[in-house]
């Protein structure tokens, strides 16, 4: 079973470039699953229902979001409602959406998803992400082998931890949030595929995916500005994990950019 995970989709050039390559490798055949984080799809900044029902409709299986989830108050009902689409799984019980979910494929496969969001540099109240990844690896084994885990951090080494304290219990730990594709790809010891950053789906004639005059302003003078997402040209970043789908373990992982 081929998994396609695709990095943070920013904007409509994110959303453009989405749209030109995945509805033709899902109906090829290239990919059976694909999950997208997609927490900047919306003007760079969170996510909406009609923009969460369009990558649906080209063939977006899971949407993972992260850190800016909660940045448009009109998807909190439809976080609720869609279980398709996650929120990290360690914010409080007591928030909107779901943190995880089990898909099935046409061919009768299960796919489990989780995100989880780390606590370094970040701004949120959350809980223990490792803990919280002991509880939905006991929830989704009972339905499948084969879990993915987004892992939406700032810092590379609590990315790392992670790979290392799930592997062999998962099938794949891939991390997202920080927009630039790493070159750490790997299958680990016991069977788990693991890479850093997975990259953007978005333009990088920018920083991050937004204006660079706007960001190299902000450092030069410190003072507050509104961020703006870039135009140009988008590319589209992502791995391709190739899952034993009887045992859950990964044979391999590729890294994906595609204009």
């Amino acid at each position: 079973m081929k998994v396609f995970f695709i990095g943070d989709i920013v904007g409509s050039s994110g959303r453009d470039v989405f749209e030109k390559h995945i509805p033709a490798m899902k109906a090829s055949g290239e990919v059976d699953v694909v999950v997208a984080n997609a927490e900047n799809a919306a003007g760079g900044s969170g996510i909406t229902e009609r923009i969460a029902k369009e990558l649906f409709g080209q063939g977006c299986d899971v949407i993972t979001l992260g850190d800016h989830v909660w940045d448009k108050r009109e998807v909190y009902p439809y976080l609720n409602e869609e279980t398709r689409i996650l929120r990290p799984a360690n914010f409080s019980p007591q928030a909107p959406g779901h943190g995880s979910c089990v898909i099935e494929i046409k061919s009768g496969i299960r796919v489990g998803v989780m995100v989880l969001l780390g606590r370094t540099f970040i701004k949120y109240p959350t809980d223990c992400p490792f803990l919280a990844l002991d509880r939905l690896f006991k929830e989704l084994r009972q339905l499948t082998p084969n879990i993915i885990v987004d892992i939406h951090a700032e810092a590379t080494s609590e990315k790392v931890a992670m790979g290392w304290y799930a592997d062999g219990r998962v099938s794949a730990v891939l991390g997202t949030h920080t927009h630039i594709q790493t070159a750490d790809e790997k299958i680990l010891p016991q069977g788990t595929a693991y890479i850093t950053d997975v990259g953007m789906t978005g333009p990088y004639d920018s920083v991050i995916g937004q204006m660079k005059e706007r960001i190299v302003e902000r450092y030069l003078t410190g003072l507050p500005n509104k961020f703006e997402v870039a135009a140009g040209v988008a590319t589209l970043c992502g791995v391709i994990i190739d899952i034993d789908e009887t045992t859950g373990k990964a044979r391999g992982i590729e890294r994906v950019q595609k204009l």
